[in-house]
């Protein structure tokens, strides 16, 4: 009996583990650890435990939650069961739950301690998004433009937790009293607001591949509102304007608005798009998925050459 449990408990290890796309893991450590970096000015146990904690329970509680939830329309949706998301057996909807909870919550106290006042809000609203967006009685993911909006407030949020988690810790090595402010200049605010367009475009050009699946199972979204062609044009749209506002950030960041040129021109061939081909933009979809790879690795050098070390 023991030789037959343990193979299970693995494999259902390891189908946990896949639920939290760890194809995306980067897509929300990265931030984290970027601000923090650059709030503080050097590494440390808050550092290595915070990108630690967006790299994978993070991860785990927003895509796991999605799977359990959405497990009846997953079914019907031939994208699902790959790196673009994953097929939960129902045995362990309880199980993938309980995981997320266990695993977030005291890395939650943690951030909460080490950052203070400043890192409260901002901890509250980042887990809150996780649940608000798949959670049974919430469902901001079947809110048209909610959707997007949560979407992008789960890769920015922690870039924002960051810095307020950073100014917390320098308040409390100095003795002064930690407010709710960030100290962030208004090139950071500019970054983080191309972010967040950026973040929006993202979803809502992810959403218009699901047109179909999601019209035929009575889910709403942005592309299910206003439809596939205008979803794309609207993705486009949010992805130049982000590219503009980085023109305003300081020097290097106006380097980073080319970061977007690759995601339009990725988009732009899907500009007349209909609601029923709406499907044949996965391959972009997956182009996009790896996009951020690259981006990913131009950000790091531009932020490698800002360092004011």
């Amino acid at each position: 009996m023991t030789t037959t449990a343990r193979p299970s408990l693995a494999r259902d290890a390891r189908t946990l583990l896949a639920a939290s796309r760890p194809v995306s893991w980067i897509n929300t450590a990265f931030p984290f650890g970027a601000a923090y970096l650059f709030g503080r000015g050097e590494v440390d146990i808050v550092l290595v435990l915070g990108v630690l904690f967006f790299l994978i329970p993070y991860n785990l509680a927003m895509y796991g939650i999605n799977d359990v939830f959405d497990y009846a329309s997953d079914l019907a949706n031939p994208r699902k069961g790959s790196i673009e998301g994953a097929l939960l057996p129902p045995r362990l909807h309880r199980a993938t739950l309980w995981a997320s909870t266990i695993t977030t919550v005291p890395f939650l106290a943690f951030l909460a301690w080490a950052g203070g006042p400043p890192s409260w809000p901002w901890l509250t609203l980042s887990a809150f998004a996780v649940v608000a967006y798949s959670a049974k009685g919430l469902r901001f993911k079947e809110r048209p433009f909610l959707d997007s909006i949560t979407s992008s407030t789960h890769f920015v949020s922690p870039a924002v937790v960051g810095f307020a988690v950073a100014a917390g810790v320098r308040a409390r090595e100095a003795g002064e009293p930690a407010g709710l402010g960030l100290g962030l200049g208004t090139g950071t605010i500019l970054l983080l607001t191309a972010f967040f367009l950026w973040g929006t475009a993202a979803h809502a050009f992810g959403a218009v591949q699901d047109v179909g699946p999601d019209r035929t199972a009575g889910i709403g979204s942005v592309a299910t509102v206003i439809g596939a062609r205008a979803t794309v044009r609207l993705a486009i749209a949010l992805w130049l304007a982000a590219g503009v506002l980085m023109l305003a950030v300081p020097w290097p960041g106006p380097l980073a608005a080319a970061v977007v040129v690759p995601y339009v021109l990725n988009a732009a061939p899907w500009w007349h798009v209909t609601d029923e081909r709406a499907g044949e933009t996965n391959p972009a979809w997956r182009r996009f998925i790896w996009l951020n790879y690259a981006s990913g690795f131009v950000v790091t050098m531009l932020l490698i050459w800002a360092w004011p070390g």
